[in-house]
This record gives C-alpha cells, sequence and structure tokens, in this order.
C-alpha cells in the first residue's frame, strides 16, 4: 500500500518514481501469486480470478512501461489470454450465482463477478486495440501503464480494508476511513488519467 502511494506522489519519470514502481510491482506480484496459490489450496475460485487479473494487469503495466517505442511481442499475445480465462468464469459463476437458491457461487453474488468480468473485458479489449495498431506510445503508453498499475491497487486496497475491516480500529471502521482508503487508488488514477490525456500537447 505505501509503496502504491509513494509511486504515484512522485513525479513521473524521476528517480523515485522508479525506485517505489518497482518496489510495487515486485511486491504486488508476490501479493498476487501467493494469493492464487493460498485460494487454490482453499479451493476459493473467486479469489483465484481476483488474484490472476491483478498478476496480470501489474505484470503488463509493468511491461508497457519499459518500453520506449510502439511495439508488440509474443508475451502481449500470450497475456491477452488471462482476462479472456477471468471474464469467462466470472461470466460462469456469475450466471450460477443468478440462478442458484442461495443467490451464491463459491461464496459470492452476482455483483463481484460481474464487476471483475467487466474489468477483464475492458483490459482485453485494450490488448486488442494495441495488438491491432502495433503498439501504443506517448499518452496512451503512460495511461495504459497507469489504468493497470491504479486498478491491481485498487484490487489490493479492497482486500485489505474492505474484506477484513475487523483487522483495524472500531474509529476507522465507524468513520469511514477503510472505504475512502479502499477508493483512494481510484481516486488518484482518475487525477492521473485526466493529467496524461487531457493536458495541452507541447
Amino acid at each position: 500500500m505505501l509503496s502504491g502511494f509513494a509511486a504515484v506522489s512522485f513525479c513521473k519519470g524521476s528517480r523515485w518514481h522508479r525506485v517505489t514502481g518497482n518496489v510495487f510491482v515486485l511486491s504486488m506480484l508476490c501479493l498476487s501469486a501467493s494469493g492464487v496459490y493460498l485460494a487454490l489450496v482453499k479451493h476459493q475460485p473467486g479469489n483465484v480470478l481476483g488474484g490472476a487479473l491483478t498478476f496480470y494487469l501489474v505484470a503488463t503495466a509493468r511491461v508497457i512501461a519499459r518500453r520506449t517505442e510502439a511495439e508488440t511481442g509474443i508475451f502481449d499475445w500470450g497475456a491477452l489470454l488471462v482476462p479472456l480465462a477471468v471474464a469467462a468464469v466470472s461470466v460462469n459463476y456469475g450466471l450460477e450465482a443468478a440462478h442458484s437458491q442461495t443467490g451464491l457461487s463459491h461464496g459470492y453474488p452476482v455483483g463481484p463477478y460481474l464487476f471483475l468480468g467487466s474489468v477483464a473485458l475492458l483490459a482485453a479489449a485494450g490488448d486488442v486495440r494495441m495488438l491491432a495498431r502495433g503498439g501504443v506510445s506517448g499518452a496512451q503508453r503512460i495511461a495504459r501503464h497507469l489504468w493497470r498499475m491504479c486498478f491491481a491497487w485498487f484490487i489490493a486496497s479492497a482486500s485489505i480494508f474492505l474484506a477484513r475491516p475487523h483487522l483495524f480500529p472500531t474509529v476507522l471502521r465507524r468513520t469511514g476511513a477503510l472505504y475512502f482508503l479502499s477508493i483512494l487508488p481510484l481516486i488518484l488514477m482518475i487525477f492521473w488519467l485526466i493529467r496524461v490525456l487531457f493536458r495541452p500537447q507541447k
């Protein structure tokens, strides 16, 4: 959480942005990979989907940040399979939940599956568009990097602050601070996307 906040706070392209960004990438990849493993062991398909999508978002955001030119590679084609698979499975579980007597599928209602599937489809659409164009550059490259990193950060923050409020002091639960901390990555994402995509071109 701290490395994510630091990365978006420092000037983009600066040394400290790169340092804190590298810490964030490493921690998020380890966190999401271990989360997928534990979810498999505990038979929690919903968490497998969330962990896989988080790993994919961070990995693809990292790759696009390291490119200096508009280009694509075999990694991009392989990575595209992840959001497509997540979307397909999410829709399937969502339909199961909708037709279930309990309204649940593997412990989750329809909403989370639809949300996760929609994000996966959005990411997949971005991949297809990038592959069709032969890559992205300039503001589009930065925006791709930015939204994927921030959304992965949001998934992690929601998993901590919203999914496990009992771990925090009562004052944080009563004041709504946990909700704010959960959506803070999305707020910062929107702020920086506006700055990147709509600032005057020099």
